[in-house]
């Protein structure tokens, strides 16, 4: 991965194919789902689209050697919808919470999942790469994925060598260093929003500080809003995720 810690995969014909057969069914299981948040404006949409484990869905091979990817076994891809409004309150979040949905497009680093109720970060989910892939026209301020560049960087110094220092890493508290690490971002890196197309992927390094931007009032989306196809393989252990 570059020292941006995201790269785009140009239009192809393979990924629109790919983004064509996915469509419809993720369409039709977000319309299903129950799982609206951010007061009915999105969708997470976890293991929503049935494709088999090497990517394929609707009979449509997922075209590996176009993304620059090694294959290996995939999950159930998480189909990410919002619409018109993202974010609104809600019940189950937080004034801060929703604030920092608002104003810093919760961003966050994938896998560091809140434990006990004060909800301190462990690395529980250790991805190796997030494969981002468009499935309908969305304007690109119909609430884009936002990177902030270059934070993978600032993440890997503040945390590899808490994680790497220890006996189990899965059992490290990292909340303390990885609120500095992102404070940091914040202050040191550069946001870039990545609006995205159906035929069109992003790859995102692990580490890479990441979040979704607030719906722009004048953007619009096909029905039944911006729907993003993400992968997320998990690699066998921390100590492999804590490697560059």
């Amino acid at each position: 991965m570059n020292r941006a810690g995201w790269r785009r995969v140009a239009e192809h014909p393979a990924l629109r194919a790919w983004a064509e057969a996915a469509r419809d069914p993720a369409a039709a299981a977000v319309r299903a789902s129950s799982d609206w948040r951010c007061g009915g404006t999105w969708c997470v949409g976890l293991e929503a689209l049935e494709n088999d484990p090497d990517g394929t869905v609707a009979g449509v091979p997922l075209p590996w050697e176009v993304l620059g990817l090694e294959p290996m076994p995939l999950h159930r891809a998480q189909v990410s919808t919002t619409r018109a409004g993202y974010p609104l309150p809600s019940e189950a979040e937080s004034e801060a919470a929703y604030r920092f949905r608002l104003n810093r497009d919760s961003a966050h680093l994938d896998g560091l999942l809140p434990v006990g109720p004060e909800k301190r970060r462990y690395v529980k989910e250790p991805h190796t790469w997030i494969l981002g892939l468009p499935l309908n026209r969305a304007d690109a301020g119909a609430a884009p994925l936002v990177v902030w560049e270059g934070s993978h960087l600032v993440m890997q110094a503040a945390l590899v060598p808490l994680l790497s220092q220890a006996d189990d890493p899965e059992e490290v508290d990292i909340t303390d260093a990885y609120q500095t690490a992102r404070a940091e971002v914040f202050r040191s890196c550069a946001r870039v929003e990545l609006p995205g197309t159906p035929g069109e992927a992003v790859i995102l390094h692990r580490h890479l500080i990441h979040g979704v931007a607030p719906w722009r009032a004048d953007a619009t989306a096909e029905e039944p809003g911006r729907m993003v196809a993400y992968f997320r393989p998990l690699l066998p252990s921390v100590a492999e995720w804590i490697a560059p």
